[in-house]
Protein backbone atom coordinates (compact mmCIF):
# COMPACT_ATOMS: atom_id res chain seq x y z
CA UNK A 1 0.00 0.00 0.00
CA UNK A 2 1.32 3.64 -0.81
CA UNK A 3 1.02 6.27 1.89
CA UNK A 4 0.02 9.80 1.37
CA UNK A 5 2.62 12.97 0.61
CA UNK A 6 3.00 16.46 0.64
CA UNK A 7 5.45 18.99 -0.83
CA UNK A 8 6.35 22.06 1.35
CA UNK A 9 7.74 24.45 -0.67
CA UNK A 10 8.22 28.02 -0.48
CA UNK A 11 8.57 31.38 -2.36
CA UNK A 12 12.10 32.09 -1.16
CA UNK A 13 14.43 30.35 0.84
CA UNK A 14 14.47 30.59 4.66
CA UNK A 15 10.43 31.29 4.24
CA UNK A 16 10.12 28.14 6.71
CA UNK A 17 9.79 25.20 4.98
CA UNK A 18 12.04 23.08 7.42
CA UNK A 19 10.18 24.24 10.30
CA UNK A 20 6.71 23.76 8.53
CA UNK A 21 7.58 20.27 7.40
CA UNK A 22 8.61 19.51 11.09
CA UNK A 23 5.23 20.95 12.57
CA UNK A 24 3.35 18.99 10.06
CA UNK A 25 5.42 15.69 10.67
CA UNK A 26 5.02 16.14 14.47
CA UNK A 27 1.26 16.94 14.13
CA UNK A 28 0.77 13.90 11.97
CA UNK A 29 2.18 11.30 14.42
CA UNK A 30 0.89 13.26 17.36
CA UNK A 31 -2.67 11.40 15.38
CA UNK A 32 -1.17 8.08 15.53
CA UNK A 33 -0.26 7.80 11.75
CA UNK A 34 3.14 6.49 10.75
CA UNK A 35 5.66 9.88 9.26
CA UNK A 36 8.43 10.47 7.56
CA UNK A 37 10.05 13.35 6.13
CA UNK A 38 11.95 13.83 2.84
CA UNK A 39 14.03 16.04 0.71
CA UNK A 40 15.24 14.94 -2.44
CA UNK A 41 18.35 17.41 -2.88
CA UNK A 42 19.89 19.32 -0.18
CA UNK A 43 22.33 22.20 0.25
CA UNK A 44 23.94 22.71 3.55
CA UNK A 45 26.87 22.48 5.78
CA UNK A 46 24.80 21.63 9.02
CA UNK A 47 25.00 18.08 8.33
CA UNK A 48 24.15 14.84 11.05
CA UNK A 49 24.91 11.20 10.78
CA UNK A 50 22.64 8.04 10.98
CA UNK A 51 23.12 5.10 12.60
CA UNK A 52 23.77 3.14 9.88
CA UNK A 53 26.70 5.45 8.98
CA UNK A 54 25.33 8.19 6.30
CA UNK A 55 25.59 11.72 6.38
CA UNK A 56 22.00 13.64 5.69
CA UNK A 57 20.99 17.15 6.44
CA UNK A 58 20.28 18.00 9.96
CA UNK A 59 16.78 19.54 8.96
CA UNK A 60 15.77 16.32 7.98
CA UNK A 61 17.67 14.69 11.04
CA UNK A 62 15.80 17.32 12.89
CA UNK A 63 12.41 16.45 10.94
CA UNK A 64 12.85 12.75 11.91
CA UNK A 65 12.95 13.15 15.39
CA UNK A 66 9.64 15.34 15.12
CA UNK A 67 8.06 12.38 13.31
CA UNK A 68 9.25 10.27 16.16
CA UNK A 69 11.64 7.94 13.87
CA UNK A 70 14.88 6.84 13.59
CA UNK A 71 16.78 9.37 10.24
CA UNK A 72 17.61 7.36 7.14
CA UNK A 73 19.67 7.84 3.70
CA UNK A 74 16.61 7.56 2.38
CA UNK A 75 14.94 10.74 3.71
CA UNK A 76 17.79 13.15 1.90
CA UNK A 77 19.32 10.78 -0.69
CA UNK A 78 21.15 14.08 -2.20
CA UNK A 79 23.49 16.51 -0.03
CA UNK A 80 25.56 19.17 -1.91
CA UNK A 81 28.17 20.60 0.50
CA UNK A 82 29.79 23.91 -0.92
CA UNK A 83 33.40 24.08 -0.56
CA UNK A 84 33.39 27.46 -2.43
CA UNK A 85 30.47 30.14 -3.83
CA UNK A 86 30.91 27.57 -7.04
CA UNK A 87 31.82 24.11 -6.11
CA UNK A 88 30.14 21.61 -3.81
CA UNK A 89 31.06 18.12 -2.39
CA UNK A 90 28.13 15.64 -3.51
CA UNK A 91 26.71 13.20 -1.04
CA UNK A 92 25.08 10.27 -2.48
CA UNK A 93 23.05 7.82 -0.32
CA UNK A 94 25.29 9.54 2.76
CA UNK A 95 28.24 8.97 1.10
CA UNK A 96 30.34 11.48 -0.54
CA UNK A 97 31.14 10.53 -4.36
CA UNK A 98 32.91 13.48 -6.10
CA UNK A 99 33.43 17.13 -6.00
CA UNK A 100 31.46 19.28 -8.70
CA UNK A 101 30.98 22.60 -9.65
CA UNK A 102 27.75 24.34 -10.30
CA UNK A 103 28.13 24.15 -13.67
CA UNK A 104 29.18 20.63 -13.87
CA UNK A 105 26.48 19.35 -11.32
CA UNK A 106 23.04 21.75 -12.81
CA UNK A 107 24.33 21.29 -16.15
CA UNK A 108 27.04 22.42 -18.72
CA UNK A 109 30.84 21.65 -19.14
CA UNK A 110 33.37 21.17 -16.83
CA UNK A 111 33.79 20.88 -13.05
CA UNK A 112 33.85 17.33 -11.94
CA UNK A 113 37.64 16.18 -9.59
CA UNK A 114 39.55 13.83 -10.96
CA UNK A 115 38.38 9.87 -9.91
CA UNK A 116 34.42 11.33 -9.30
CA UNK A 117 31.61 8.80 -9.39
CA UNK A 118 29.56 12.31 -10.78
CA UNK A 119 30.53 14.05 -14.17
CA UNK A 120 29.25 17.31 -15.54
CA UNK A 121 25.68 17.75 -15.52
CA UNK A 122 24.11 14.75 -13.89
CA UNK A 123 22.01 16.17 -11.65
CA UNK A 124 18.98 14.69 -14.02
CA UNK A 125 21.14 11.05 -13.52
CA UNK A 126 19.96 11.29 -9.72
CA UNK A 127 16.36 11.80 -10.54
CA UNK A 128 15.53 8.06 -10.31
CA UNK A 129 17.16 6.83 -7.40
CA UNK A 130 15.84 10.44 -5.70
CA UNK A 131 12.32 9.21 -7.27
CA UNK A 132 13.11 5.51 -5.89
CA UNK A 133 13.93 6.79 -2.31
CA UNK A 134 10.86 8.51 -1.81
CA UNK A 135 8.63 5.80 -3.18
CA UNK A 136 10.24 3.44 -0.55
CA UNK A 137 9.68 5.76 1.82
CA UNK A 138 5.81 5.12 0.73
CA UNK A 139 5.09 1.90 0.92
CA UNK A 140 6.63 1.94 4.36
CA UNK A 141 5.17 5.10 5.83
CA UNK A 142 1.36 6.48 6.11
CA UNK A 143 2.35 9.58 4.78
CA UNK A 144 5.47 11.28 3.71
CA UNK A 145 6.36 15.32 4.30
CA UNK A 146 8.64 16.56 1.70
CA UNK A 147 10.64 19.64 1.94
CA UNK A 148 11.23 21.38 -1.29
CA UNK A 149 14.44 23.65 -2.26
CA UNK A 150 14.66 27.62 -2.47
CA UNK A 151 11.67 28.26 -4.63
CA UNK A 152 9.52 26.18 -7.53
CA UNK A 153 9.45 28.94 -9.44
CA UNK A 154 13.23 28.90 -10.24
CA UNK A 155 12.87 29.02 -14.03
CA UNK A 156 16.57 28.57 -15.27
CA UNK A 157 17.01 25.19 -13.13
CA UNK A 158 13.62 23.53 -13.69
CA UNK A 159 14.86 21.45 -16.52
CA UNK A 160 16.85 19.59 -13.96
CA UNK A 161 14.58 20.02 -11.00
CA UNK A 162 14.58 16.85 -8.63
CA UNK A 163 13.71 18.32 -5.10
CA UNK A 164 10.69 20.97 -5.98
CA UNK A 165 8.03 20.56 -9.34
CA UNK A 166 9.95 17.86 -10.84
CA UNK A 167 9.64 15.33 -7.72
CA UNK A 168 5.97 16.33 -7.20
CA UNK A 169 5.06 16.15 -11.36
CA UNK A 170 6.64 12.57 -10.70
CA UNK A 171 5.06 11.51 -7.91
CA UNK A 172 1.35 13.30 -7.76
CA UNK A 173 2.36 15.09 -4.95
CA UNK A 174 -0.04 18.19 -3.80
CA UNK A 175 2.16 21.23 -2.92
CA UNK A 176 1.42 23.71 -0.34
CA UNK A 177 3.96 27.07 -0.93
CA UNK A 178 4.47 28.52 2.59
CA UNK A 179 5.57 32.18 2.19
CA UNK A 180 7.17 34.72 5.28
CA UNK A 181 5.14 38.04 5.62
CA UNK A 182 7.29 39.26 7.97
CA UNK A 183 9.22 40.08 4.62
CA UNK A 184 7.01 41.62 3.11
CA UNK A 185 5.47 41.14 -0.16
CA UNK A 186 3.95 37.29 0.48
CA UNK A 187 0.80 38.41 -1.53
CA UNK A 188 3.22 38.63 -4.84
CA UNK A 189 5.34 36.37 -3.59
CA UNK A 190 2.66 33.88 -3.81
CA UNK A 191 0.78 34.87 -6.81
CA UNK A 192 4.33 35.52 -8.88
CA UNK A 193 5.29 32.02 -7.43
CA UNK A 194 2.22 29.82 -9.32
CA UNK A 195 2.78 32.28 -12.26
CA UNK A 196 5.72 31.20 -13.14
CA UNK A 197 5.00 27.49 -13.66
CA UNK A 198 4.04 25.19 -16.55
CA UNK A 199 0.30 24.71 -16.42
CA UNK A 200 1.17 20.73 -15.69
CA UNK A 201 3.04 22.31 -12.38
CA UNK A 202 0.44 24.18 -11.53
CA UNK A 203 -1.92 21.27 -11.23
CA UNK A 204 -0.54 20.37 -8.28
CA UNK A 205 -0.55 23.32 -6.55
CA UNK A 206 -3.03 23.37 -4.00
CA UNK A 207 -2.33 26.61 -2.07
CA UNK A 208 -0.38 28.63 0.41
CA UNK A 209 0.53 28.56 4.37
CA UNK A 210 1.69 32.52 5.48
CA UNK A 211 4.20 32.10 8.21
CA UNK A 212 5.61 34.58 10.65
CA UNK A 213 2.74 36.83 10.46
CA UNK A 214 2.21 39.55 13.64
CA UNK A 215 -0.68 41.11 14.34
CA UNK A 216 -4.26 40.94 13.70
CA UNK A 217 -5.53 38.21 10.93
CA UNK A 218 -8.69 39.79 10.43
CA UNK A 219 -7.29 42.71 8.74
CA UNK A 220 -5.06 39.84 6.09
CA UNK A 221 -8.31 38.10 5.45
CA UNK A 222 -9.08 40.42 2.49
CA UNK A 223 -6.08 39.89 0.71
CA UNK A 224 -6.34 36.47 1.40
CA UNK A 225 -9.81 36.76 -0.29
CA UNK A 226 -8.72 38.34 -3.36
CA UNK A 227 -5.42 35.92 -3.32
CA UNK A 228 -7.76 33.16 -4.20
CA UNK A 229 -9.88 34.74 -6.34
CA UNK A 230 -6.58 35.89 -8.66
CA UNK A 231 -5.33 32.12 -8.52
CA UNK A 232 -8.41 29.88 -7.47
CA UNK A 233 -6.14 28.80 -4.50
CA UNK A 234 -6.81 28.78 -0.69
CA UNK A 235 -4.81 29.97 1.97
CA UNK A 236 -4.97 26.81 4.47
CA UNK A 237 -2.92 28.48 7.37
CA UNK A 238 -1.34 31.73 8.72
CA UNK A 239 0.93 30.85 11.64
CA UNK A 240 2.12 33.21 13.87
CA UNK A 241 5.64 34.44 14.48
CA UNK A 242 6.71 32.18 16.94
CA UNK A 243 10.09 33.58 18.66
CA UNK A 244 12.76 31.12 19.61
CA UNK A 245 11.32 27.90 17.94
CA UNK A 246 15.67 27.00 17.81
CA UNK A 247 15.38 24.32 15.34
CA UNK A 248 17.41 23.03 12.79
CA UNK A 249 17.72 24.56 9.28
CA UNK A 250 19.87 23.72 6.53
CA UNK A 251 22.28 27.35 7.35
CA UNK A 252 20.30 29.97 9.16
CA UNK A 253 22.43 30.80 11.93
CA UNK A 254 19.51 32.52 13.39
CA UNK A 255 17.09 30.12 13.49
CA UNK A 256 19.07 27.78 16.02
CA UNK A 257 18.40 27.55 19.53
CA UNK A 258 21.35 29.93 20.40
CA UNK A 259 19.12 32.64 19.22
CA UNK A 260 15.82 31.12 20.73
CA UNK A 261 17.83 31.62 24.29
CA UNK A 262 18.00 34.74 23.49
CA UNK A 263 14.87 36.15 22.49
CA UNK A 264 13.32 34.50 25.01
CA UNK A 265 12.84 34.39 28.60
CA UNK A 266 15.92 32.23 30.25
CA UNK A 267 16.22 31.29 33.97
CA UNK A 268 19.17 33.36 35.48
CA UNK A 269 22.29 31.69 36.51
CA UNK A 270 22.91 29.09 39.20
CA UNK A 271 25.83 30.99 40.50
CA UNK A 272 27.13 34.04 41.32
CA UNK A 273 28.58 34.81 37.31
CA UNK A 274 27.36 34.09 34.07
CA UNK A 275 29.61 31.98 31.59
CA UNK A 276 30.82 34.37 27.76
CA UNK A 277 31.26 31.57 25.41
CA UNK A 278 32.69 33.03 22.11
CA UNK A 279 32.26 31.28 18.71
CA UNK A 280 34.85 32.12 15.90
CA UNK A 281 33.08 32.85 12.88
CA UNK A 282 34.99 30.81 10.43
CA UNK A 283 35.00 30.20 6.66
CA UNK A 284 32.34 27.17 5.31
CA UNK A 285 31.12 26.84 8.97
CA UNK A 286 29.69 23.67 9.36
CA UNK A 287 27.42 22.04 12.41
CA UNK A 288 27.58 25.76 14.20
CA UNK A 289 24.54 23.78 16.53
CA UNK A 290 27.32 22.03 18.16
CA UNK A 291 26.83 25.20 20.40
CA UNK A 292 23.18 25.26 20.57
CA UNK A 293 23.49 22.95 23.97
CA UNK A 294 25.69 25.21 25.71
CA UNK A 295 23.40 28.54 24.43
CA UNK A 296 20.60 26.54 26.98
CA UNK A 297 22.09 26.61 29.66
CA UNK A 298 21.01 29.05 32.17
CA UNK A 299 23.56 31.78 32.45
CA UNK A 300 25.67 30.93 29.18
CA UNK A 301 25.88 33.95 26.76
CA UNK A 302 27.37 32.46 22.93
CA UNK A 303 27.74 35.16 20.57
CA UNK A 304 29.50 34.47 16.61
CA UNK A 305 32.75 36.58 16.47
CA UNK A 306 35.07 37.84 14.07
CA UNK A 307 37.34 39.81 15.92
CA UNK A 308 40.22 39.54 17.97
CA UNK A 309 38.99 42.02 20.49
CA UNK A 310 36.06 40.06 21.02
CA UNK A 311 37.88 36.84 22.31
CA UNK A 312 39.16 39.16 25.45
CA UNK A 313 36.42 38.89 27.55
CA UNK A 314 34.99 35.38 26.89
CA UNK A 315 35.63 32.67 29.28
CA UNK A 316 35.51 29.25 26.44
CA UNK A 317 36.60 30.45 22.72
CA UNK A 318 34.99 27.98 20.58
CA UNK A 319 36.67 27.22 17.45
CA UNK A 320 33.83 24.99 15.27
CA UNK A 321 33.97 22.89 12.04
CA UNK A 322 34.87 23.48 8.74
CA UNK A 323 34.02 22.57 5.25
CA UNK A 324 37.94 24.46 4.97
CA UNK A 325 40.12 23.38 7.37
CA UNK A 326 43.03 25.51 6.20
CA UNK A 327 41.31 28.27 4.95
CA UNK A 328 39.82 28.92 8.10
CA UNK A 329 43.21 28.79 9.54
CA UNK A 330 44.44 31.44 6.83
CA UNK A 331 41.09 33.25 8.13
CA UNK A 332 42.43 33.55 11.92
CA UNK A 333 45.35 34.34 11.28
CA UNK A 334 44.50 37.38 8.74
CA UNK A 335 42.12 38.39 11.49
CA UNK A 336 44.70 38.37 14.32
CA UNK A 337 42.26 35.64 15.81
CA UNK A 338 45.17 32.83 15.79
CA UNK A 339 47.48 35.74 17.76
CA UNK A 340 44.42 35.68 20.25
CA UNK A 341 43.99 31.78 20.54
CA UNK A 342 47.84 31.33 21.41
CA UNK A 343 47.83 33.99 24.19
CA UNK A 344 44.24 32.47 25.52
CA UNK A 345 46.60 28.96 25.43
CA UNK A 346 49.39 30.34 27.24
CA UNK A 347 47.73 31.84 30.08
CA UNK A 348 45.57 29.05 30.58
CA UNK A 349 42.07 30.30 29.45
CA UNK A 350 39.87 27.81 27.85
CA UNK A 351 39.79 27.33 24.05
CA UNK A 352 37.74 24.04 22.42
CA UNK A 353 38.23 22.89 19.13
CA UNK A 354 35.92 20.53 17.80
CA UNK A 355 36.23 19.00 14.02
CA UNK A 356 38.29 21.45 11.52
CA UNK A 357 38.64 23.81 14.68
CA UNK A 358 40.85 20.64 16.14
CA UNK A 359 42.58 20.21 13.50
CA UNK A 360 43.48 24.05 13.52
CA UNK A 361 44.75 23.79 16.91
CA UNK A 362 46.94 21.33 15.93
CA UNK A 363 50.52 20.91 15.13
CA UNK A 364 50.87 20.41 11.47
CA UNK A 365 48.12 19.48 8.22
CA UNK A 366 48.77 17.63 5.40
CA UNK A 367 46.38 18.21 2.86
CA UNK A 368 45.63 17.02 -0.64
CA UNK A 369 42.23 16.64 -0.74
CA UNK A 370 39.86 19.26 0.45
CA UNK A 371 42.42 22.29 -0.05
CA UNK A 372 45.26 20.40 -2.03
CA UNK A 373 47.47 23.13 -0.18
CA UNK A 374 49.94 20.07 0.81
CA UNK A 375 51.95 21.28 3.92
CA UNK A 376 50.76 23.73 6.35
CA UNK A 377 51.71 24.34 10.08
CA UNK A 378 48.58 24.76 12.41
CA UNK A 379 48.48 27.34 15.39
CA UNK A 380 50.59 24.41 17.60
CA UNK A 381 48.21 24.61 20.70
CA UNK A 382 47.88 20.94 20.37
CA UNK A 383 49.97 17.65 20.01
CA UNK A 384 48.53 16.66 17.28
CA UNK A 385 49.19 16.14 13.19
CA UNK A 386 46.67 15.83 10.53
CA UNK A 387 46.60 13.90 7.25
CA UNK A 388 43.55 14.22 5.42
CA UNK A 389 42.30 11.35 3.76
CA UNK A 390 40.10 10.89 0.76
CA UNK A 391 37.59 8.66 2.51
CA UNK A 392 35.68 10.45 4.68
CA UNK A 393 35.11 8.83 8.46
CA UNK A 394 31.04 9.04 9.37
CA UNK A 395 30.34 7.49 12.24
CA UNK A 396 28.01 7.47 15.89
CA UNK A 397 30.66 7.39 18.80
CA UNK A 398 30.13 6.60 22.11
CA UNK A 399 32.49 6.88 25.22
CA UNK A 400 32.94 8.58 28.16
CA UNK A 401 35.06 12.00 29.29
CA UNK A 402 35.33 13.95 32.51
CA UNK A 403 33.96 11.02 34.11
CA UNK A 404 30.14 11.39 31.90
CA UNK A 405 28.92 9.27 29.18
CA UNK A 406 29.19 10.86 25.86
CA UNK A 407 27.72 10.67 22.80
CA UNK A 408 28.65 12.35 18.97
CA UNK A 409 29.26 11.98 15.57
CA UNK A 410 31.85 12.67 13.51
CA UNK A 411 31.99 13.95 9.61
CA UNK A 412 35.64 14.37 8.45
CA UNK A 413 38.34 13.97 6.18
CA UNK A 414 40.97 15.21 8.59
CA UNK A 415 42.86 12.05 10.48
CA UNK A 416 44.50 13.11 13.66
CA UNK A 417 47.62 11.67 14.64
CA UNK A 418 47.84 12.38 18.65
CA UNK A 419 51.46 12.59 19.93
CA UNK A 420 50.58 14.01 23.78
CA UNK A 421 48.44 15.63 25.99
CA UNK A 422 45.58 13.92 28.20
CA UNK A 423 43.31 11.79 25.96
CA UNK A 424 39.63 13.60 25.78
CA UNK A 425 37.45 12.12 23.57
CA UNK A 426 39.16 10.49 20.18
CA UNK A 427 41.19 14.01 20.75
CA UNK A 428 42.95 15.42 23.40
CA UNK A 429 44.05 18.25 25.81
CA UNK A 430 46.55 20.19 27.11
CA UNK A 431 45.58 22.71 29.89
CA UNK A 432 42.83 24.74 29.12
CA UNK A 433 42.78 23.60 25.71
CA UNK A 434 40.68 20.80 24.25
CA UNK A 435 40.25 19.36 21.09
CA UNK A 436 37.55 16.27 19.29
CA UNK A 437 36.45 15.67 16.74
CA UNK A 438 32.81 14.88 17.51
CA UNK A 439 30.37 16.81 16.93
CA UNK A 440 26.72 17.04 19.11
CA UNK A 441 28.76 15.65 22.47
CA UNK A 442 27.89 18.71 24.31
CA UNK A 443 24.02 17.85 24.04
CA UNK A 444 25.18 14.66 26.51
CA UNK A 445 23.76 16.47 29.86
CA UNK A 446 25.76 15.52 32.65
CA UNK A 447 29.02 15.72 30.25
CA UNK A 448 28.31 19.45 29.72
CA UNK A 449 27.84 20.24 32.88
CA UNK A 450 31.43 18.97 34.00
CA UNK A 451 32.86 20.74 31.29
CA UNK A 452 31.27 23.83 32.03
CA UNK A 453 32.44 23.26 35.45
CA UNK A 454 36.09 23.00 34.32
CA UNK A 455 35.60 26.05 31.74
CA UNK A 456 34.56 28.43 34.55
CA UNK A 457 36.92 26.67 36.91
CA UNK A 458 39.86 27.86 34.65
CA UNK A 459 38.60 31.32 33.71
CA UNK A 460 37.88 32.17 37.36
CA UNK A 461 34.21 32.16 37.16
CA UNK A 462 32.02 31.67 39.75
CA UNK A 463 28.96 30.11 37.15
CA UNK A 464 27.57 27.18 38.09
CA UNK A 465 25.68 24.99 35.72
CA UNK A 466 21.88 23.99 36.08
CA UNK A 467 21.66 20.81 37.50
CA UNK A 468 18.72 19.79 35.59
CA UNK A 469 18.59 21.40 32.05
CA UNK A 470 17.70 18.37 29.30
CA UNK A 471 18.61 19.39 25.36
CA UNK A 472 16.90 16.95 24.64
CA UNK A 473 13.61 17.52 26.29
CA UNK A 474 14.07 21.05 25.27
CA UNK A 475 14.35 20.14 22.08
CA UNK A 476 11.02 18.01 22.27
CA UNK A 477 9.58 21.17 23.74
CA UNK A 478 10.27 22.73 20.49
CA UNK A 479 8.90 20.21 18.09
CA UNK A 480 5.94 20.15 20.24
CA UNK A 481 5.66 23.49 19.79
CA UNK A 482 5.83 23.49 15.94
CA UNK A 483 3.05 20.90 15.90
CA UNK A 484 1.00 23.02 18.52
CA UNK A 485 1.67 25.84 15.50
CA UNK A 486 -0.06 23.81 13.07
CA UNK A 487 -2.75 22.22 15.04
CA UNK A 488 -4.00 25.47 16.31
CA UNK A 489 -3.31 27.69 13.06
CA UNK A 490 -3.08 25.71 10.27
CA UNK A 491 -7.03 24.28 8.55
CA UNK A 492 -5.89 20.24 9.50
CA UNK A 493 -8.68 18.26 7.78
CA UNK A 494 -7.91 19.96 4.24
CA UNK A 495 -4.19 19.05 4.52
CA UNK A 496 -5.02 15.65 5.79
CA UNK A 497 -7.10 15.62 2.80
CA UNK A 498 -4.52 17.09 0.38
CA UNK A 499 -1.95 13.87 1.92
CA UNK A 500 -4.54 12.02 1.48
CA UNK A 501 -5.92 11.95 -1.88
CA UNK A 502 -3.89 14.83 -3.89
CA UNK A 503 -4.35 17.94 -5.41
CA UNK A 504 -7.77 18.92 -5.87
CA UNK A 505 -8.40 18.61 -9.75
CA UNK A 506 -9.76 21.28 -11.67
CA UNK A 507 -7.44 24.43 -10.11
CA UNK A 508 -7.49 27.11 -12.37
CA UNK A 509 -3.87 28.31 -14.67
CA UNK A 510 -2.18 31.12 -13.64
CA UNK A 511 -0.81 32.71 -16.99
CA UNK A 512 1.42 33.30 -17.99
CA UNK A 513 2.69 30.00 -16.85
CA UNK A 514 6.98 29.07 -17.35
CA UNK A 515 8.28 31.02 -20.17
Amino acid sequence: MRGGGLLVAGTTSDAGKSVVTAGICRWLVRKGLKVAPFKGQNMSLNSFVTREGAEIGRAQAMQAQAARVEPTALMNPVLLKPGSDRSSQVVLMGKPVGELSARGFFGGPGGSSPGTALHGGRQKELFEPVLACLEELRSTYDAVICEGAGSPAEINLRRTDIVNMGIARAARLPVVVVGDIDRGGVFAQFFGTTALLAPEDQELIAGYLVNKFRGDVTLLEPGLDMLHGLTGRRTFGVLPYAHGLGIDEEDGLRVSLRGAVRESVVAPPVGEDVLRVAVCAVPLMSNFTDVDALAAEPGVVVRFVDRAEELVDADLVVVPGTRGTVKALAWLRERGLADALARRAAEGRPVLGICGGFQVLGEHIEDEVESRAGSVDGLGLLPVRVRFAREKTLARPVGSALGEPVEGYEIHHGVAEVRGGEPFLDGCRVGSVWGTHWHGSLESDGFRRAFLREVATAAGRRFVPAPDTSFGALREEQLDRLGDLIEEHADTDALLRLIEEGAPSGLPFVPPGAP
